[in-house]
């Protein structure tokens, strides 16, 4: 985070919900990995959800979608896999555009988050998903989708945050991916960026009160810097934000310095099966 910025619309001003939860509930993380380069997408979120630090292990931070050294170190070690043997209900909430983890499995590039659904198939939320409110589009108001779905009705934030609340009270753990931020970064457009980040905090403001009452820890990172430094059309080299918030909010924040530790403190606050 570079607080204060002038080109950071990360602020009190664009989105309060978040900007208070990065100030009391949040704590700077390393996102380099001591490895030489900008974090990349790839390895980053590699990171994030196996506790194996990735560039490190590929020997570079890889972009994009990941390779075949990355994606056996995910298919073979993830957070998905790992609470499954806990005997744990999972759920990627982003809705993919096909039936079924059968023709998503048929796709020739695939996300991180793409190659550890798939290896708990059941993980995986389909189109009929989203038609029945059981999942959540990446840009929170299927505004994305209507050229192709146009009988699929677009919604407000706050009726994705209730979806997501409703998908994670069925379950252990629910993972849900938002990148328009990191898309808004790439544009350089500081106007669009806080477009997107006002989305993105009337989603969150509703989800934190949603958790509240339910006393659901929220957690909330980054694969990478970006948006904070609208100057820049890459990525940065800044820490990330580590946000924990609810019962466990401060075990976790206690045990996270970099993406290496996102996983391995999130299954230490998920007790085994009995």
């Amino acid at each position: 985070m570079r607080e204060g910025a002038a080109d950071n619309p990360v602020n009190p001003e664009v989105c309060p919900a978040l900007y208070r939860l990065i100030t009391a509930h949040g704590k700077p993380i390393d996102a380099c990995l001591g490895v030489e380069g900008l974090p990349q997408s790839a390895t980053g979120q590699g990171t994030m959800f196996t506790g194996v630090n990735c560039p490190a292990a590929i020997g570079r931070h890889q972009e994009g979608f990941p390779g075949p050294a990355l994606r056996k170190i995910i298919e073979e070690n993830n957070i998905f896999l790992e609470l499954k043997k806990r005997g744990k209900k999972v759920r990627f909430a982003d809705a993919y555009l096909v039936d079924s983890a059968d023709e998503l499995a048929l796709r020739r590039f695939k996300s991180v988050t793409t190659v550890m659904a798939l290896t708990a198939p059941e993980t995986v939320s389909t189109v009929s998903d989203l038609i029945h409110d059981n999942a959540l589009m990446q840009d929170l108001t299927r505004e994305t989708i209507q050229d192709r779905y146009p009988d699929i009705p677009m919604i407000h934030p706050q009726r994705a945050a209730e979806h997501l609340f409703r998908i994670a009270r069925n379950n252990d753990f629910t993972l849900y991916e938002f990148f328009q931020t990191d898309v808004a970064g790439h544009s350089s457009d500081y106007a669009r960026a806080c477009a997107v980040l006002r989305l993105y905090d009337l989603f969150l403001a509703s989800l934190v009160r949603f958790c509240e009452a339910a006393s659901i820890t929220l957690v909330m990172t980054a694969d990478h810097g970006n948006i904070e430094a609208m100057n820049e059309r890459g990525h940065t080299r800044n820490p990330v934000p580590f946000i924990a918030y609810g019962p466990k909010g401060r075990q976790l924040r206690d045990q996270v310095n970099s993406l290496a530790d996102v996983t391995p403190a999130i299954l230490s606050v998920i007790h085994c099966k009995e």
